[in-house]
């Protein structure tokens, strides 16, 4: 079963990710670079909202890190969200505050 808040039921591995605010970025420094700026290949955060029965390392509320080339494009009321197969994420995101190792990304 699926931890979506949605009411959508994520079928096998795939995965429903909600994409991080696209768009226009500001570097540590505060330089501001536009969407429009062309960058090399670069991997992009956003927030799993729904997984499917056979995913395992990931859950809903989950912050991870996927490239832009491996995905299919959904609208869900009007939102955009993501579909991506489990094995196309490339890091899930730890929480700092958790105690664990101190690795985080």
């Amino acid at each position: 079963m699926s931890d979506s808040p949605l009411s959508i039921q994520m079928l096998h591995d795939k995965i429903l990710i909600k994409p991080a605010g696209a768009g226009e970025r500001t570097t540590r420094a505060g330089i501001l670079i536009p969407a429009t700026a062309e960058v090399a290949k670069r991997l992009v955060w956003g927030e799993v909202v729904g997984v499917g029965q056979h995913v395992r390392s990931v859950k809903s509320g989950d912050r991870v890190l996927y490239s832009p080339d491996d995905q299919y494009e959904v609208e869900v009321g009007g939102d955009p969200y993501l579909v991506m197969r489990e094995r196309d994420l490339q890091a899930v995101a730890n929480d700092r505050s958790g105690g664990g190792t101190g690795l985080y990304l």
